[in-house]
């Protein structure tokens, strides 16, 4: 088998909003495979169909070779999926909630606490393994959430969104155990909207936007299909940004990018000459700045310039998601 996840023309309806139009993947097996794109892009739903809780409207969708909707059940035992919110119990303990999950997939009591324990050291929650999982930091609850996903270890691990709301010392401590666990030959489907952990993660990545795939290769692949420059410049004056954005769309045709620093912009240039170009205008503009740098483009250009819309730090419910929620019960028998 030369691909542990296959879509072709696979569709998810919700009434009249179509979460899924015609999304086609091929991943290979034992790697680290980035799902991006923007609020409502159909990442959620798309996992939720190849992890057989949601039926597919139309199209086909294999899972290591199986089918989702006749094969569900040996689907389900082969795969984990750790979702956008901790599944774990807050009232019992990091060890008891191992314990819990290795019972119910059918290890005897020895070899659940066996198990619990070794996970707790691998993933260096030891310590807080006697204490109600309440009391644990946001980053040591997302630890014991993919914890309890590799109980018994899957030959594929779904992660949705798996830092969102993370400090960056937990996310650098998430990103380290995704790497293990690929190097261990597990496949990982990441989705995510921060783009550095696409970056870092992923041996390939697709962007998906409206249900369909709109993009896919390796970073550096993705970075020059825009083959353009990009020039950052940075403004002395906040309340001047809109006039900087609509200079730039006079001359260029297009608007610049917001950094996450609302003062600092971005826009794609074909050259030197253009950016200097842009630099001037801005000077006679009397639009200072502060100081700029004309680079390669970064991933958060790519997704800006497949999308039109920047990349949002913040998950939002969309019609979808929405959706979703309301039909989360819907698992294929």
């Amino acid at each position: 088998m030369t691909h542990a996840i296959e879509t072709a023309g696979l569709c998810k309806s919700f009434g009249s909003t179509r979460a899924l139009d015609a999304l086609n993947l091929s991943i290979r097996g034992g790697a680290v495979y980035g799902l991006l794109g923007p609020n409502g892009a159909g990442k959620t739903t798309a996992i939720r169909v190849l992890t057989t809780l949601l039926r597919p409207s139309a199209g086909t969708a294999r899972v290591l070779g199986l089918d989702v909707v006749q094969d569900a059940a040996e689907v389900r035992q082969r795969v984990s999926l750790t979702g956008q919110y901790a599944s774990i119990d807050e009232d019992l303990t990091g060890h008891e909630n191992l314990v819990l999950i290795s019972r119910l997939l059918g290890l005897s009591w020895p070899d659940a606490r066996s198990r619990a324990s070794e996970l707790l050291a691998v993933f260096g929650l030891t310590e807080a393994a006697g204490r109600q999982v309440r009391t644990f930091s946001g980053g040591m609850r997302r630890r014991i959430d993919i914890a309890a996903s590799l109980v018994t270890k899957p030959d594929i691990l779904f992660l949705d969104e798996p830092t969102t709301g993370l400090d960056p010392r937990s996310r650098n401590q998430v990103w380290e155990l995704v790497r293990q666990i690929a190097g261990g030959g597990t496949t990982v489907l990441l989705t995510t909207q921060y783009l550095e952990e696409a970056d870092r993660l992923a041996e390939r990545m697709a962007v998906i936007d409206h249900g369909r795939v709109i993009a896919e290769g390796t970073s550096r692949e993705l970075k020059s299909s825009i083959g353009k420059s990009t020039l950052r410049f940075q403004l002395l004056q906040e309340a001047r940004r809109a006039e900087a954005v609509a200079l730039v769309a006079r001359m260029l045709g297009a608007g610049a990018l917001s950094e996450a620093d609302p003062t600092t912009l971005a826009v794609q240039v074909p050259d030197a000459a253009a950016a200097a170009a842009v630099l001037s205008a801005l000077s006679q503009a009397r639009l200072e700045v502060s100081h700029f740098s004309l680079g390669t483009p970064s991933l958060d250009d790519v997704f800006f310039a497949l999308t039109g819309k920047a990349p949002s730090k913040e998950a939002e419910a969309s019609e979808a998601d929405t959706a979703d929620a309301a039909n989360a019960t819907e698992v294929i028998a």
